[in-house]
């Protein structure tokens, strides 16, 4: 029988993050710090919208682009909180922010294009370019200088087949973000090479010390930027699978043709459930979200410091729920540690160089669980480099 396969999805190769996630369950008192998902329950209100809309029947489908009311709330949402402004009828409810990333990629990516990801990254810009036919290429960046985007890092990659540049702040894995004048900065060099920006903002409402700087919201960007978010995140909403995409015109109009033909809409329950997200959300000053915020930035904190204390050596992250230690003075690779850890104490942590090769040496701790498991998890971790340290070495 002849190899049905296509080349491109043999190539691929598993995720790195799933890998340890696998392993986890296999181990007993195993604790995991790898997984990016909010520990808190979606709140009540929400649930009790989702229950009722079952309860009257709202079980069909939606138009493609989703509920006119949700896009309207959206529309206000980006417009009250990072200054964005898209209409109603650019928008599109998706599957998540994940399926906002295929369909951005695939609506402007043709074979030979090549797309710029800032590195270390999500893991799942460079497969989907490499399905759609395009080249991944990663741009360098380093705790040095925040793992932030730099113009001299972009111009330095950018060749005459560079189509667009992701953008992903608040940044996973590294918890980098970029403020509004490190936005700026390289906001000449995309210009003048005519680029497009592909923006994931999925952890934009979680920003430490600072407000989140939406790269649609600067002089000019809305025209040439496809702006993702969701509600997985900031409102502790990951299984319903619900997020939205805002691009320009042309570009809305192809992703909307590739939605109406994979994916359709996404599910009503969970757009009536997003509604009431936002809508509780204006009434009440989003003081869910703060809430959680609020105790993310307890968590970040108490584990920056306890990393420190045992000498690992730590960017501060500013965003997301991550932080990404180097294990590089104990002489090891990111994955020999988390494979050691996971080994010896039953602590999951995920490789840095899953997010690519810049992250090598570190490895990527998510606080997005509770501070009894945080506290253990330390404690196991303090126990490991004094036990394993020479051996590390």
């Amino acid at each position: 029988m002849r190899d049905f396969l296509a080349k491109s999805a043999k190539a691929l190769k598993p995720s790195g993050i799933r890998k340890y996630f696998d392993m986890v369950e296999t181990l007993p008192n195993a604790i995991s710090l790898g997984v990016g998902e909010p520990d808190f329950v979606t709140p009540w209100d929400v649930r009790s919208a989702a229950i009722r809309s079952v309860q009257k029947g709202y079980t069909s489908y939606t138009g493609n682009r989703g509920l006119l009311e949700l896009r309207r709330l959206i529309s206000r949402y980006l417009v009250e909180r990072f200054g964005a402004e898209y209409p109603p009828e650019q928008i599109i409810v998706t599957v998540g922010a994940s399926e906002g990333i295929d369909l951005a990629l695939r609506a402007t990516c043709e074979a030979g294009d090549e797309i710029l990801i800032p590195d270390p990254a999500y893991v799942s810009y460079s497969p989907i370019i490499t399905l759609c036919g395009g080249i991944p290429v990663p741009v360098r960046c380093s705790a040095e200088n925040g793992f932030i985007l730099t113009p001299e890092a972009l111009k330095e990659a950018i060749t005459p087949r560079t189509k667009a540049v992701i953008l992903a702040y608040p940044n996973n894995p590294t918890g980098g973000i970029m403020t509004k004048e490190e936005l700026e900065a390289v906001l000449p060099v995309i210009e003048e090479h005519d680029l497009l920006v592909v923006s994931d903002e999925i952890y934009g409402e979680l920003t430490y010390g600072g407000e989140h700087c939406s790269v649609a919201s600067l002089n000019g960007m809305k025209e040439r930027t496809v702006l993702l978010g969701g509600f997985s995140k900031a409102f502790a909403m990951t299984g319903w699978r619900v997020g939205f995409a805002c691009a320009p015109k042309e570009v809305d109009a192809a992703m909307l043709k590739i939605h109406q033909y994979t994916t359709l809409c996404a599910p009503r329950v969970a757009q009536h459930a997003a509604v009431a997200a936002l809508s509780g959300g204006f009434s009440d000053g989003f003081s869910s979200v703060r809430a959680m915020r609020t105790e993310y930035d307890r968590r970040r904190r108490f584990l920056l410091a306890a990393f420190r204390e045992m000498g690992l050596s730590c960017f501060e992250p500013r965003g997301a729920f991550y932080v990404f230690p180097s294990v590089k003075e104990f002489g090891v690779t990111g994955e020999e540690f988390a494979e050691g850890l996971l080994r010896e104490e039953h602590v999951a942590v995920v490789p840095g160089s899953a997010f690519g090769a810049c992250g090598e040496y570190h490895v990527r701790c998510s606080y997005a669980t509770g501070m009894a498991e945080l506290t253990e998890a330390v404690r196991r971790m303090e126990r490991f480099l004094k036990n394993c340290g020479k051996k590390l070495h």
